[in-house]
């Protein structure tokens, strides 16, 4: 299996262009939200929660992990992949969400300034701007947090005309920072289900981006170049649903909201 995790239900936006890109690979999602957000948490927190995932969804037997949370993949990606997977698991493999996207991101701005909204921890991080300059020098990177959209999407609010007012604050305050902005990365999994309020409340010659087609055409193209890794997986077509909280059942029915249709979960022990 193909494992996804998330701090909670925003990398389920993720799962769902991977299970269209991979109709036939098996998945398991792996949420952690009885430790939701993560969004304002430390960098070693972040590190140490993601950790004991990753190691979960390895000793469930999936070769390949991919963190479909923008926070983990700004906090904790680099130090599995450079320090941990070495002595953990030579033979398996992390990936994360923000690389990709800073790939892609070259083809779709032609202003070269990038605007991102993202939560308070991926903002801080500074990872965007990182990844993005790296690949594209030229490039400036405005990145604006937008704390209170996890929180308007996982309490099921994201249709609601309240959600119209915080979405236009903080695409306005990004807008703000530089005119020539001309591309917006949605640098959380939640913000896909707030796209509809996004794309009304900033103009139409904006581009705003959502990770999930990216990841999941990066994805497909690693399995391409890596062959010995695309043979290690299962061809099912199916999905195990987790979450660390205690109800698995309320679980089940907001993931509903993310992938448009019914699913079961199960309670799952991270330590």
């Amino acid at each position: 299996m193909i494992g996804v995790f998330d701090s909670g239900y925003g990398g389920l936006s993720v799962l769902a262009d991977l299970q269209q890109a991979m109709p036939d690979v098996d998945f398991v999602y792996l949420g952690d939200n009885a430790r939701a957000p993560y969004g304002t948490r430390s960098f070693d927190t972040v590190y140490r929660f993601t950790l004991e995932a990753v190691r979960k969804l390895f000793d469930m037997g999936c070769p390949l992990v991919v963190l479909a949370c923008n926070t983990a993949s700004a906090k904790a990606l680099r130090s599995i992949q450079q320090r941990d997977l070495p002595h953990l698991a030579p033979d398996r493999r992390v990936l994360g969400v923000i690389r990709p996207t800073a790939e892609a991101v070259g083809a779709l701005s032609r202003t070269g300034v990038v605007g991102v909204l993202g939560t308070p921890g991926t903002v801080a991080s500074g990872s965007y701007d990182i990844e993005i300059t790296k690949l594209h020098p030229d490039f400036r990177v405005v990145a604006e947090a937008a704390p209170m959209w996890v929180p308007i999407v996982e309490q099921g609010f994201a249709a609601s005309d309240g959600a119209d007012w915080f979405v236009r604050e903080a695409t306005q305050r990004l807008l703000a920072r530089d005119s020539r902005i001309d591309t917006i990365i949605l640098g959380c999994t939640h913000y896909p289900l707030l796209y509809n309020k996004i794309r009304e409340a900033v103009p139409q010659h904006i581009s705003v981006v959502c990770q999930g087609p990216i990841v999941a055409a990066s994805l497909l193209d690693y399995l391409h170049r890596h062959p010995e890794m695309d043979a290690r997986l299962s061809r099912g077509g199916s999905t195990r649903y987790f979450t660390t909280s205690d109800d698995a059942s309320g679980f089940a029915r907001q993931a509903g909201i993310f992938l448009g249709r019914d699913i079961s979960a199960e309670t799952l022990r991270l330590s």
